[in-house]
């Protein structure tokens, strides 16, 4: 493992905003030292793209699963979909799953529901979860706490909780990982719990194209940009960008499977 190199744990590479420019946007991203990405399905036709794209390209590895907003009119079948979606190669996590009481597009009865169901089948096939919350920490915490996480742990995505949410989370065995916002001036809270976080349980993240860190803010955002996120994290805790991305590499190989050092 190269010092510098990282692994974006989070994006959306088979957006529509990306179908201009996709095979140069990720050779950028290769360019920026990026060895990795785990592209992220948030409902049935994205889950499917992401499978393509990791059948295509052997740097990306796919998570498949429904959002919160997306819950609200999903076939009888959803699940034995996904559950023949996560046998496939490149499967390497049931997400993003969750909810967001934040914009509410979907019943928050519905979100409770498919997120407990999801959470059982992730259980079942043994995968990791990827976990959305938005506005919704009591209720990620209670579903997640009354109905258990497997043995191969999850992380949740683009934290905006509590230094005391994050102990809980990784009580239960979750990864903490952090994208753009971490570099906005006013994220004090995002700041506080990514210098406090234990090394060996952050990751890093874009959720590209969205959430641009502050040097690119209200533009579209992409992998390479994974590394302002690094440098932002590294600086809050005092050490060198580059020990920051050997464990946070390590870290996402070891939760994901991904080959290579760990």
């Amino acid at each position: 493992m190269a010092t510098g190199d990282l692994i974006d744990s989070h994006a959306h590479l088979d957006d529509a905003q990306y179908d201009d420019d996709r095979a140069e946007m990720l050779a950028r991203a290769r360019a920026a030292g990026v060895v990795q990405v785990v592209n992220v399905g948030y409902d049935l036709p994205s889950s499917s793209r992401a499978l393509a794209l990791a059948a295509e390209y052997d740097f990306i590895f796919a998570a498949v699963g429904v959002h919160p907003h997306e819950v609200r009119e999903l076939p009888p079948d959803y699940l034995e979909r996904l559950r023949e979606m996560c046998r496939r190669p490149g499967v390497v996590a049931l997400g993003e799953i969750g909810l967001d009481y934040y914009r509410d597009l979907s019943p928050r009865e519905v979100q409770r529901k498919v997120f407990r169901e999801q959470l059982a089948l992730a259980r079942e096939l043994d995968l990791p979860v990827i976990i959305h919350d938005r506005d919704a920490h009591g209720d990620v915490l209670d579903i997640l706490r009354k109905d258990g996480v497997g043995p191969a742990g999850g992380v949740m995505h683009c934290f905006a909780g509590s230094l005391e949410m994050a102990a809980a989370c990784m009580e239960m065995g979750f990864y903490i990982s952090f994208a753009g916002p971490v570099t906005y001036p006013n994220a004090r809270r995002p700041k506080e719990v990514a210098a406090a976080v234990p090394l060996e349980r952050l990751l890093v993240e874009t959720d590209a194209p969205y959430l641009a860190p502050q040097v690119h803010r209200g533009k579209r955002n992409e992998p390479a940009y994974v590394r302002h996120v690094a440098e932002q994290i590294a600086a809050l805790r005092g050490i060198a960008v580059e020990e920051l991305a050997r464990a946070t590499t390590a870290n996402a190989r070891r939760l994901f499977g991904l080959p290579g050092e760990r």
